[in-house]
């Protein structure tokens, strides 16, 4: 793989409260610096809500020598909400890239599942539910693509107004994007026991079709059996309009298996020729690691983090930090280094 990257949160905003309470400069170029350093990433999507965060983020990782995708995380906007935001994020991404610094611009995410009038449904919820009747989503998957290009078809030309570097946009597959509109194909793309078999095979498809591919996101949950759920380990959370709040039930630690889901995928992304990979993610800053007490509190066990994050407490492998790594964190290192 030409890049080799990770995924970092600056604080995805639905509501108008952010997952990332804690947002200070100092820590974030530390923690951008154990990316670069200790993981040996080359590559780092800064994502989130917040056009401030994402400029000091991706400022810092640029003077770190990292390749950044600049990537707005929309969440719960109108359309018109969504075009302002890039048009913002795309001026921004455009001045650090006329200091010299490579960036990419991911225009939105997932933006059918996560954003108002492309799916009916008010929630996330309410939209996901819509596909899981599978006459039903075989009945939307057109209508879904077809306002989908529409939308990314103006996004597009609003960023390119302002940024003169690679676009892309971090896709699922049921949005049927029109890649004529950017420079990268970019999926976020999860392996789960339903389609195991014909991953693989998906993702040569992927590359065949002649440009760059990236997967801007892949990851587990921490754990057992989350692997085989894929993008969906979350659901094992209660969420209120503040964040989450506890696990529905109790679920054993698997800090192996998420770290053997990475391996596994990205030695797939190797194999067959994909141009960038994005591990979601390196911390979900919300997700707290809490090991005593109710099993239900311990909100790690659903985060799809390489690191823990502790909540009152710093950590032991990196004093100054308020986290400690995970297997994951261990195997990403690892594989990275060795490619």
């Amino acid at each position: 793989m030409r890049a080799k990257g990770i995924t970092y949160d600056t604080g995805f905003i639905r509501e108008g409260v952010s997952s990332r309470e804690r947002f200070d400069p100092e820590v974030v170029e530390r923690e951008l610096r154990v990316i670069r350093d200790d993981l040996h990433c080359d590559t780092v999507r800064v994502t989130g809500g917040d056009p401030d965060r994402l400029e000091l983020a991706a400022g810092f990782a640029a003077g770190l020598g990292l390749e950044v995708w600049f990537s707005p995380y929309p969440l719960e906007l109108t359309t018109d909400e969504m075009l302002s935001l890039f048009a913002d994020c795309a001026e921004r991404a455009e001045r650090l890239r006329r200091r010299g610094c490579e960036v990419v611009f991911v225009t939105g995410a997932e933006i059918s599942l996560m954003n108002k009038g492309f799916l009916p449904g008010d929630s996330l919820d309410e939209r996901v539910g819509q596909l899981t009747v599978p006459d039903r989503m075989r009945e939307l998957i057109g209508e879904v693509g077809t306002r989908v290009n529409d939308f990314l078809g103006s996004a597009a030309a609003i960023v390119r107004e302002r940024f003169g570097g690679r676009i892309t946009y971090a896709s699922i597959p049921l949005e049927r994007v029109d890649w004529t509109l950017f420079d990268i194909v970019s999926l976020d793309l999860y392996r789960t026991v339903e389609m195991a078999d014909r991953f693989t095979a998906g993702v040569r498809d992927l590359v065949a079709r002649g440009k760059p591919v990236a997967i801007t996101e892949f990851g587990s949950a921490g754990f057992r059996g989350a692997g085989d759920m894929g993008a969906r380990g979350l659901e094992i959370v209660e969420y209120d309009k503040t964040g989450p709040v506890r696990l529905k039930g109790e679920y054993e630690r698997d800090e192996v298996g998420q770290a053997r889901y990475l391996r596994e995928l990205l030695e797939v992304f190797e194999a067959e020729g994909v141009d960038s990979a994005f591990v979601f993610i390196f911390a979900l800053y919300d997700h707290v690691h809490r090991p005593d007490g109710d099993p239900r509190d311990d909100l790690d066990l659903a985060s799809y983090g390489i690191v823990k994050v502790l909540e009152d407490r710093y950590g032991d492998t990196y004093p100054d930090l308020r986290w400690e790594p995970k297997a994951a964190f261990t195997t990403l290192a690892e594989f990275y280094r060795e490619h």
